[in-house]
């Protein structure tokens, strides 16, 4: 950044400035809830305002705990930060940038985990970010400042990477690789952060990985400057602002005008830093407290798949850490043809197939994914029925000629 930049950066943190616009974004971005008014439950508006302050501590973590140019890190994600269909089974290691024209080595052991994927990512930020007011922009700000549309520049999967015996590594990240350097990630100069996606099967069997990053410069620490502070601070209130209006936008834009269908597209996916070794699709779910709603579909092969239920906002259900609103791969209940039934209800049918507890839900988001899949992702039939008449009817009574059928995929 320019001198004449930081100073003007340095003396809105001196002034205040930085941290009311800060706040006033924040604010603002608050009362986008209003725009569903009359759509949603109080259960749902309930979970929005717990949803800002997740997005209030994730934009902290990443943007002032963990943005120094010097001093980079790998750190876990926030705890049920699960911004976008986070899965259950998936977890975060996340570097923020400053400056993406350095190198950096990352040193790790991969522990027993069987695949996991670092990918290197960009955003629209502009050069004077921390020198501007933003929150009088609103939305339309975005068009210019968004950490939430993120673009991945880099990706290195766990299969490309040479390990020792003992599953250590180093993988060198830079613009240009280095003669002899297999183990390499590509970064651009405007990249924003490196995510580490780390995929557990069985988390309670699995030795998690470890792993450092660090410039090779090897440039000393030293005290955060005024108008770093004031970058994180725009940087941590657009963060909210633009993943607000993201779940905004998904909502009444495309989940909730098909409801109770599932559709892959991968532009979508890939506009939030999505990495291409995976089909995801999305999709909205409704029905009444005393219906039930089944869905069928046959997973071809792939190293992992997850169906999830989630909130209006793009979180898991509360109920996930006992176990419930996802099945898996390894979880599900198979047909005898390698079909899964998922039933979705306020309680157990019990019909068969895998019950996922709606948790006092009467719509959502739905999400379908499948990493390293062999072909294209799978068709999906879904029927909406009465509780009562689904434990009457059972699984093979279901009504074909009602069904739904999705699963398609865009682009």
């Amino acid at each position: 950044m320019p001198s004449s930049r930081k100073r003007a950066a340095a003396e809105r943190l001196k002034s205040g400035a930085a941290w009311d616009d800060f706040c006033e974004t924040v604010r603002s971005a608050g009362h986008i809830v209003d725009e569903f008014e009359g759509k949603i439950t109080e259960l749902d508006r309930s979970e929005w305002y717990r949803f800002l302050t997740r997005l209030l501590r994730n934009g902290f973590e990443r943007y002032m705990e963990n943005c120094e140019p010097d001093r980079p890190r790998l750190r876990d994600a926030p705890w049920r930060q699960s911004i976008n269909f986070q899965s259950p089974d998936q977890d975060h290691l996340l570097a923020e940038f400053v400056d993406g024209s350095y190198d950096y080595r990352i040193h790790g052991n991969r522990g027993t985990l069987p695949y996991f994927v670092i990918a290197a990512w960009s955003a629209k930020q502009p050069d004077d970010l921390a020198a501007r007011d933003w929150a009088k922009h609103g939305i339309s700000g975005l068009q210019e400042f968004d950490p939430a549309t993120l673009t991945t520049t880099g990706f290195l999967p766990s299969e490309a990477i040479e390990f020792d015996a003992d599953g250590n590594f180093e993988i060198i990240v830079s613009q240009t690789q280095p003669a002899g350097t297999n183990n390499w990630l590509s970064i651009t100069s405007d990249c924003v952060g490196i995510l580490v996606r780390t995929l557990y099967h069985d988390r309670a069997n699995t030795v998690a990985p470890t792993m450092t990053i660090a410039r090779l410069d090897n440039v000393p620490p030293r005290p955060i400057a005024a108008d770093e502070v004031s970058a994180g601070l725009a940087k941590a209130g657009q963060l909210v602002l633009a993943y607000v209006e993201l779940v905004r936008s998904w909502w009444q834009e495309n989940l909730s005008k098909r409801a109770n269908s599932i559709r892959f597209s991968r532009a979508l996916y890939l506009s939030n830093g999505g990495v291409p070794d995976r089909h995801h699709g999305f999709g909205a779910w409704e029905k009444k407290a005393d219906e039930a709603l089944v869905l069928h579909f046959t997973p071809g092969p792939c190293e992992y798949w997850i169906f999830q239920l989630c909130n209006v906002w793009q979180e898991n259900l509360d109920c996930y850490e006992e176990g419930q609103g996802y099945t898996t791969k390894s979880r599900a209940r198979y047909e005898s043809d390698g079909s899964v039934f998922v039933v979705i209800a306020d309680a157990d049918p019990e019909v068969g197939g895998v019950w996922l507890d709606a948790y006092g839900h009467v719509h959502g988001g739905m999400s379908l994914r499948l990493i390293k899949a062999a072909g294209e992702p799978p068709q999906v039939a879904l029927y909406r029925l009465p509780l009562k008449t689904l434990r009457s009817v059972g699984l093979s009574g279901l009504p074909n000629e009602q069904a739904i059928i999705s699963g398609e995929v865009t682009d």
